[in-house]
């Protein structure tokens, strides 16, 4: 196995910890957040040769430590919060004050830091703590195993494995679409009270304008949830830039290599039918019942049709808000 290869495997199994974070209910948050101290605990000392313990092994529910290095002299907040607000809150503790000297770490575990890091912070315990190296998230932490030796990223490799899933099929695809459509299937779509208005009568012209009979009622079905999917597409590209727009182009590419062999309403259930097929063909989907599967994807093409994406668009189409 070369050296892409294991870091796309540590790429795709963080992203999709981080993935399942976002995706979890208030009831099981707390779970996965407990799961994901534990995991950086041992990741981080195998990663940076440190010597972490989770503080909760020595003292229960301090607050702004979940791990600590006495060796190292580093303090470490593991948090699926990612706000300046919260790392003050942290770095304002009291019982910093007994850890003067110490580097203060903060791992932000379901979202991008980027931003984070270039802020200025209140530290008035006056701990070690410069935000540009030392605020993590999934990307920087990536940053990093990119630069190791082949030998270093096969130990990481087989750790992660270990600890969040099996080997990598790699003659399946690591797809966005699939990561966009974990989100998706989380949704309660009966809930309409985060309806967004669009221009249903701009739709209804691309409708007759592409003689789209049949596939007009699903997309009266779903064109409702626009503002939804562009939420969780914000969500989503908080994992990296243009992650919304390799999602659409994948749609995209589907419907251009269908497109002049089908027409029409069939050339809009075929796009359907191969985004499935590529989801399922995917490394890093969680399998779900193929009814909910089939309902994400509908919302996503009908959004990637709303979107301009796919299909001719008849003279000065607009759907925003008229």
């Amino acid at each position: 196995m070369n050296r892409s290869v294991y870091y796309n495997y540590v790429d795709e199994r963080l992203n999709l910890l981080a993935l399942r974070i976002i995706g979890r209910g208030k009831l099981n948050i707390l779970d996965f957040h407990l799961h994901s101290e534990n995991f950086y605990l041992h990741f981080f000392n195998k990663l940076y040769g440190w010597e972490l313990e989770n503080m909760n092994a020595i003292q229960q529910n301090v607050e702004a430590i979940d791990l600590i290095d006495h060796a190292n002299k580093i303090i470490f907040q593991v948090s699926a919060t990612c706000t300046k607000a919260k790392v003050e809150s942290s770095l304002s503790k009291d019982i910093l004050s007994k850890y003067r000297g110490y580097s203060f770490k903060f791992i932000s575990i379901a979202k991008d830091g980027a931003d984070l890091r270039k802020q200025v912070f209140k530290n008035p315990h006056s701990l070690v703590f410069n935000p540009a190296q030392d605020i993590y998230d999934v990307n920087s932490v990536l940053n990093f195993v990119v630069g190791l030796d082949i030998v270093s990223q096969k130990d990481i490799y087989s750790f992660i494995k270990a600890e969040l899933g099996t080997e990598v099929d790699i003659k399946k695809l690591d797809s966005n679409l699939a990561a966009i459509i974990n989100i998706l299937s989380k949704e309660d779509w009966n809930d309409l009270s985060q309806l967004t208005q669009i221009n249903s009568f701009e739709i209804e012209r691309k409708i007759t304008f592409n003689k789209l009979a049949r596939a007009k009622l699903i997309i009266d079905d779903y064109k409702i949830h626009y503002g939804r999917v562009d939420s969780k597409y914000a969500e989503f590209d908080a994992f990296g830039k243009n992650k919304s727009n390799a999602v659409l182009s994948s749609i995209r590419k589907e419907y251009i290599q269908q497109k002049g062999v089908i027409n029409d309403d069939d050339l809009f259930f075929a796009v359907i039918d191969k985004v499935v097929a590529k989801i399922q063909d995917s490394a890093n989907y969680e399998e779900i019942p193929i009814d909910e599967l089939e309902l994400s994807v509908n919302i996503l093409v009908v959004d990637t049709f709303i979107r301009c994406k796919i299909f001719e668009n008849p003279e000065n189409y607009n759907y925003a808000t008229a």
